[in-house]
């Protein structure tokens, strides 16, 4: 059970893991029944990538993996179509949040929470984080619907929730998260002030 300590400040958000699907269901016009395939590809290569690249030592910005990982779909599905690739990034930056996202951030920080977006964290993002918003780990909240991104924060001291839209299985690494939510209109009654 979550317990919300003495002087919880500060709610981190993490993207969301199935990020790609909404930019690939929108070109189901040019995509027909590949859209999902292309979606399921898409966001796990970009995972790959992204962790291949950190263990590597060799960093690209999101933006640049998110392209090479599309690429990798588009040919594994052998789609060869420029217009639909820039269709398609374009598309990626410009997804539309879950219902719930804007009325319950809106409640979060009228009630005085700080609220702040992380994404491809390390252990010294999450220690820069804890830095410049002045508070300890403890203090402060990672919400994030990626199992791995939570099991990761809350072994660098962080409370954690974890959003389980789609009643995925637990992982099976250490650090479990202090509680799991299926949506986030949960947050405000479990961390608000």
């Amino acid at each position: 059970m979550f317990e919300t300590p003495q002087g919880l400040a500060t709610l981190i958000l993490v993207p969301d893991q199935h990020i790609a699907a909404p930019a690939a269901a929108q070109a189901k016009d040019a995509l027909g029944d590949k859209w999902q395939p292309l979606s399921d590809l898409w966001r796990t290569k970009q995972l790959q990538y992204t962790w291949l690249r950190g263990l590597m030592e060799r960093h690209a910005d999101f933006w640049q993996v998110t392209g090479d990982a599309l690429d990798y779909a588009m040919a594994s599905l052998k789609l060869d179509d420029a217009a639909l690739r820039e269709r398609l990034m374009g598309l990626y930056l410009r997804l539309h949040t879950y219902p719930e996202v804007k009325e319950t951030l809106s409640r979060l920080k009228a009630g005085g929470m700080k609220l702040a977006i992380l994404s491809n964290g390390a252990p010294s993002m999450l220690a820069a984080a804890a830095s410049r918003l002045r508070h300890a780990p403890s203090e402060m909240c990672f919400l994030s619907s990626n199992a791995w991104d939570a099991h990761a924060a809350r072994a660098c001291g962080y409370r954690v929730l974890w959003c389980n839209r789609f009643g995925q299985a637990p992982e099976r690494i250490p650090e479990a998260p202090d509680a799991e939510i299926t949506t986030l209109s949960a947050l405000p009654e479990i961390v608000g002030p």
